[in-house]
């Protein structure tokens, strides 16, 4: 996180000269349909998504039995950590989808139709695939969180035509991991990809945009958190109890300000484009953590 700030503060030292370069008039988004551009979007998002299925069945599928198509209730695990992921996964993506078909100057009703509906189809995809593995299955709730994702995308270009609230993400290391690293990981990267209990996501709400007329900062955002503890095993406290003893999960909830990177004024479309992909993260600032167990903490700097 801190290296991702440094860049952003680099990236705003050379704004001036970036503004001028091709790669900014590159980014910059067409006016008009621009058909070279829009065949790029698709056959660079099919070929992408190829890649990454294609990956994923032979690093994870490849060494597990398939089964005839089957679908699982994962619901009640890991506190819906998982689930929360999804509706972050499945936003981001939508949003990264749409503001591709805008670069290509396509309609708006094609960027809301063919781009925002990335995320959803993409996770389909995937979700069918664990339907056919033994070792999972295609999961209904994970569909819904999907769809959930992508709806609060689609809502609020139709009511707002911009993006109010905006799902984010943060991460911390615990000592869960270490205490099942096979499940959670063994190292930072695969810790940030696996171990719930570090995670939080977000709901960031842009102040300004719900009161036009006011002097609230164009950028200033209140964000509300959700996150879970205690958790070494999906769903079976007796299991946990094998792998930490002391361990009781928990849901946590959070409240924090934060920043819309997306509001900060600038002609360079480079920065636009860096700010769009650093605006999935809710940036380290004072936070009021209340949790389940009715513990309330006020931590200077959560991450």
């Amino acid at each position: 996180m801190k290296r991702a700030l440094l860049i952003v503060l680099f990236l705003l030292s050379v704004q001036n000269h970036w503004a001028q370069s091709r790669l900014d008039s590159f980014l910059k988004p067409a006016d008009s349909l621009q058909k070279s551009r829009r065949n790029a979007v698709v056959v660079s998002q099919a070929a992408l998504s190829a890649g990454i299925l294609i990956a994923l069945n032979q690093t994870w599928y490849a060494d597990y039995p398939r089964t005839h198509f089957h679908t699982i209730n994962d619901n009640a695990e890991w506190l819906q950590m998982d689930k929360a992921g999804h509706v972050f996964s499945a936003y981001h993506l939508g949003s990264f989808g749409k503001n591709a078909w805008q670069w290509s100057g396509a309609s708006r009703k094609s960027q809301l139709l063919y781009g925002a509906s990335t995320g959803f189809a993409f996770l389909s995809v995937v979700e069918f695939m664990d339907g056919y593995s033994s070792n999972w299955g295609a999961s209904l709730g994970d569909v819904a969180a999907n769809a959930a994702g992508t709806g609060l995308f689609l809502v609020q270009e139709l009511a707002w035509s911009e993006q109010r609230i905006i799902p984010k993400f943060s991460f911390h290391t615990t000592p869960y991991a270490s205490a099942r690293p096979s499940v959670l990981g063994s190292n930072y990267p695969e810790q940030l990809l696996k171990d719930y209990n570090g995670q939080t996501y977000w709901l960031s709400v842009n102040l300004h945009s719900f009161a036009k007329n006011s002097k609230i900062p164009t950028w200033l955002n209140v964000a509300l958190g959700y996150g879970a503890e205690g958790m070494i095993t999906g769903n079976d406290d007796l299991v946990n109890t094998v792998f930490l003893p002391e361990s009781e999960r928990f849901r946590q909830f959070y409240l924090s300000f934060d920043v819309d990177l997306t509001k900060i004024k600038t002609k360079s479309h480079v920065l636009k484009t860096v700010f769009e992909v650093f605006n999935t993260l809710k940036i380290p600032a004072p936070t009021l953590e209340l949790t389940e167990r009715g513990d309330f903490k006020f931590r200077g700097i959560y991450f």
